[in-house]
């Protein structure tokens, strides 16, 4: 026995995939949801701020980084940065002339901008890069 639900034989997985293809369904906007305590938030602010303090920059001056939370003052010409969330940001570059990386937690994060000459006058100004973790 066969019971007839009206729909002239389409299945309800199809029913519902059409009414999502509809134009009623297709106006409505569902609002991105945005922690702002995760790292890819503090990644965007600082990405922002270093690009603004970079674009004040001549062709004679790249960005360092002046860190703060070692007990002493430690200069960092960082050439990238990336995150990992929740709370992990990642800072590539020199410290004294030697490959460095920072991994470093987003509440310990305290660093100060500074404009110095370029190590390396023949070459262009180093500007930083930004890198994103892919595995969120």
């Amino acid at each position: 026995m066969s019971i007839d639900t009206g729909n002239n034989g389409e299945s309800a997985k199809t029913i519902y995939a059409n009414a999502l293809d509809s134009p009623i369904f297709s106006t409505i906007k569902v609002p991105t949801i945005r922690n702002y305590d995760m790292a890819d938030y503090q990644y965007e602010v600082i990405m922002h701020r270093i690009k603004e303090f970079e674009e004040e920059l001549d062709d004679e001056h790249e960005i360092a980084i002046q860190l703060t939370s070692f007990g002493k003052d430690i200069l960092m010409n960082v050439t990238d940065i990336g995150y990992s969330n929740p709370s992990t940001l990642v800072f590539y570059g020199f410290v004294n002339g030697q490959n460095a990386t920072l991994i470093q937690h987003m509440s310990m994060l305290n660093f100060l901008l500074l404009a110095v000459k370029k190590q390396e006058p023949e070459k262009p100004a180093r500007r930083i890069g930004f890198y994103v973790n892919e595995k969120e």
